[in-house]
């Protein structure tokens, strides 16, 4: 037997590692000078910053290209000298930040929005915390090539260990998948340190049949299969197989479902080539069943859109379908680092983290929900448990033989289990206006940080305030214009949920000026400009109203008037011999549009 992760795809940079290595790359590690400190600068061209780290006698040791941003090693005098330079948008001092998140389920500009995107599409993040607690009283066994003990994820459950190879508790996995797959299944998700398993508290026995090499042979699968039974566990996972049905393993399959223990395993990934059914899931889900019935589930593999992995197997014996195709995990310290490519994770101070495909990684994510179905639903049995799951994945209770019942959502598993619907976080935003100024406050519960974004006029959604922790802010407007303000609010877990906007219009109430002359005394001129708003209600007293005169050019103020209780505002003007030409202006006001009388030509003789 073969293990089932696609390491075609293993030994390459996947397309998300790809585009998570734009956002870090590390230079080379150099001795450090003493009395040199870090600083972290943003530039507008590569050219300014050698001259900036020339001019500061330091040396770059890590660029940030997609953030035009450096990490600069410089005597601690060259911070000031830096920020003054041209072509250099800011240098500062390195900050730290805290986050008791899982940062690999944390919003972060990669594929899938997050580096362990596939928590959020299996709608992990919306189980309840009681129920991710409840887990505890649950074991999930993983039979794989043994653990990275010492991995912060899988450390934080401290697992129990055997070997059935050589009889023993050292389970060192020099191989790498097992650790990868028992990160999935049941890697911690509240320890603030890398990955989160899909498993919430349940308990971690790692059992080792495969050898270094990734090989498996039936017996020794039988033999952990059996271990696990005998030591506790409620749910096996089996991201192995091969072509070859066995009757060793058969039985063993049998002993497991006879003591009520839930059975998981990937369907294959030869879903391009001869598609030959594998063994053991061909066991749990039986062949020509269609997804029907058996005594454990068959789990094929999906991408980042929801769509079939283009390796998974397929066919009658598919009971589901679960994230598969570069997936993060938790990578052993013991494997080459050419197998298991190593993707820096921001947030993250321990361990290795990558990006694998393979049904592999398809098959835990699953054993894990179905920890948090039973722990749900304490009472159910293994096959009701599988029968929640495959129920309550998006095929809506249909079938099909790429994804068989469709794809995982781990929170409408566990309401069903419970006899309740899915609970989705919510986002209050309100806000009060005055004059041009609206104040904003919004809330959500469990949100670790919060973003504000402005829709003007219909058009494009814009960031007003990112990432932030802050609730309240203002903002100032401009009169006859529409606004609509939506807060998204991020949980400890990743999911993202987004307020209803919160509409503010200011349509103006278009105003007509009518100037007005009469002679006075002498050279003396009476002018008079009607204050007249189309909108009824509107106030007509107190407005004030300029005067300004065209010297061929330009128009000029030169007077000024207020309003009296009829609109009118009047003038008496000692003008010198000449012709002018004058008008009326109002300069409007938060619900008033500004407004321009006709000019009169006055003759001063």
């Amino acid at each position: 037997m073969r293990l089932l992760s696609f390491h075609r795809a293993a030994k390459m940079l996947t397309p998300i590692a790809a585009a998570a290595a734009l956002f870090v790359t590390t230079a080379g590690a150099a001795p450090r000078v003493q009395g040199d400190r870090t600083t972290v600068v943003g530039y507008v061209s590569a050219r300014a910053l050698r001259e900036a780290v020339a001019a500061s006698g330091g040396r770059v040791i890590r660029k940030l290209p997609a953030l035009h941003a450096a990490e600069v090693q410089a005597p601690s005098a060259a911070l000031r000298l830096m920020s003054g330079l041209a072509g250099i948008r800011y240098a500062q001092r390195p900050v730290a930040r805290y986050s008791l998140a899982e940062p690999a389920v944390a919003p972060a500009a990669v594929p899938g929005g997050a580096y362990e995107w596939q928590y959020a599409a299996s709608r992990e993040d919306l189980v309840p915390a009681s129920v991710q607690q409840a887990a505890g009283a649950l074991t999930i066994a993983v039979v794989d090539t043994g653990a990275d003990v010492n991995a912060p994820d899988l450390a934080a459950k401290g697992p129990a260990t055997w070997s059935v190879l050589d009889n023993s508790a050292e389970v060192t996995d020099n191989q790498g998948h097992g650790t990868f797959v028992s990160s999935l299944a049941a890697g911690s998700s509240t320890n603030g340190e890398g990955v989160a398993g899909f498993g919430g508290d349940a308990k971690l026995l790692d059992v080792q049949a495969a050898k270094v090499d990734g090989t498996i042979t039936d017996v020794d699968s039988a033999a952990a299969i059996v271990y696990a039974v005998d030591h506790g566990a409620n749910i096996i996972n089996m991201s192995y197989g091969g072509p070859t049905p066995s009757a060793t393993e058969q039985n063993a399959i049998g002993y497991a479902a006879g003591h009520g223990v839930l059975l998981v395993a990937a369907a294959g990934n030869d879903g391009a080539g001869t598609n030959l059914p594998m063994y053991p899931a061909g066991f749990l889900q039986p062949l020509l069943s269609n997804g029907q019935g058996g005594v454990g589930l068959a789990v094929a593999s999906t991408d980042v859109s929801g769509s079939p992995s283009y390796f998974s197997n397929w066919g009658s014996y598919i009971s589901m379908a679960a994230p598969g195709e570069n997936v993060f995990g938790a990578i052993s310290a013991d494997a080459s680092q050419s197998a298991w490519p190593r993707t820096a994770l921001p947030g993250s101070s321990a361990g290795f983290y990558g990006y694998d495909s393979g049904t592999s990684f398809a098959s835990p994510e699953v054993a894990g929900a179905a920890a948090l179905v039973w722990a749900a639903n304490p009472g159910l049995r293994a096959t009701d448990v599988a029968g929640i799951l495959k129920q309550s994945a998006s095929g809506d209770g249909g079938w099909n033989e790429n994804t068989g019942h469709g794809i995982l959502d781990a929170a409408a598993a566990v309401a069903s289990a419970q006899g309740t619907s899915v609970a989705v976080p919510t986002v209050s935003l309100g806000g009060t206006r005055s004059g041009l100024r609206v104040s904003l406050t919004w809330s959500s519960p469990g949100a670790i940080s919060y973003r504000l974004l402005l829709t003007r006029d219909g058009g494009s959604p814009q960031i007003v305030v990112g990432s932030t922790t802050a609730t309240t802010t203002s903002y100032k407007l401009d009169g006859g214009h529409s606004y609509s303000f939506t807060v998204t609010a991020t949980d400890t877990c990743g999911l993202t949920v987004a307020s209803t906007p919160y509409t503010i219009t200011l349509p103006y109430s278009a105003v007509k000026l009518d100037l007005r002359t009469s002679p006075a005394k002498s050279r003396q001129i009476r002018l008079s400009s009607l204050f007249a708003p189309e909108s009824k209600g509107v106030a007509r007293a107190g407005r004030r109203l300029v005067l300004e005169s065209f010297d061929g050019h330009v128009w000029h103020r030169f007077a000024a008037a207020s309003t009296g209780k009829t609109g009118v505002a009047t003038w008496t003007l000692r003008l010198r011999r000449g012709s002018y030409r004058i008008r009326s202006s109002y300069a409007g006001a938060d619900d008033l549009a500004p407004a321009t009388s006709r000019a009169v030509t006055l003759r001063v003789r």
